[in-house]
């Protein structure tokens, strides 16, 4: 075989090499278009929004529930022989650590007081929902005992107790009237920390 031959065999074998080279680099590509395209294809249409609702008119679902709502007249208001100003008040506290329950005659006067340490929780167990529910559940059976039935919650703080308390006074067998919420919210609250720098 001559020079020139090899020369030309050469050149086939790298045009050959070359173009499947490039195949192989260009497959990969290929395959992530086709892939995003058949997941795009698989996800739900997009969200037009409200366009299609039913629309609910708010006015004419409270027009039937007016009771529910508190009035001038109110604190007149019996609820089981009791007008509604002379009914025990249930306070609970709750943070992020601890709650705290405790019942009080209508001139704020502590009858009763549990916490969930207390009741023999310890350390983060103390902050559950589970450990709030079980306060107010004992509490509550005292609270019976010494014929308090109906009450009136206060609720004031953040915590996951909020709503395990209130849950654990109705399974205690208490009759909630009421259930405010005392959370203080400052107008001014202090200033949030600096964005995280990556």
């Amino acid at each position: 075989m001559s020079l020139v031959g090899s020369a030309s065999l050469l050149r086939n074998v790298s045009k050959t090499f070359l173009s499947d080279a490039r195949r192989i680099c260009l497959y990969p590509r290929l395959r992530k278009v086709e892939d995003r395209k058949e997941m795009l294809a698989s996800l739900p249409a997009k969200d037009e929004g409200t366009v299609g609702e039913r629309a609910v008119d708010i006015d004419t679902l409270i027009k039937g529930k007016e009771s529910v709502f508190p009035d001038a007249e109110l604190p007149k208001k019996i609820f089981n022989g009791i007008p509604f100003s002379e009914l025990p008040m249930c306070n609970i506290r709750v943070s992020p650590n601890n709650t705290i329950i405790s019942i009080t005659d209508p001139k704020g006067v502590v009858k009763m007081i549990r916490s969930c340490g207390i009741e023999g929780f310890k350390n983060t167990r103390k902050g559950t929902n589970i450990a709030a529910q079980a306060t107010a559940i004992s509490l509550s059976a005292r609270a019976i005992e010494r014929g308090m039935k109906m009450v009136r919650v206060t609720v004031r703080g953040l915590g996951p107790g909020r709503m395990s308390a209130i849950k654990g006074l109705q399974m205690g067998g208490m009759n909630i009237v009421s259930v405010t919420d005392t959370t203080p919210v400052s107008p001014n609250p202090p200033r949030p920390r600096k964005q995280k720098k990556l």
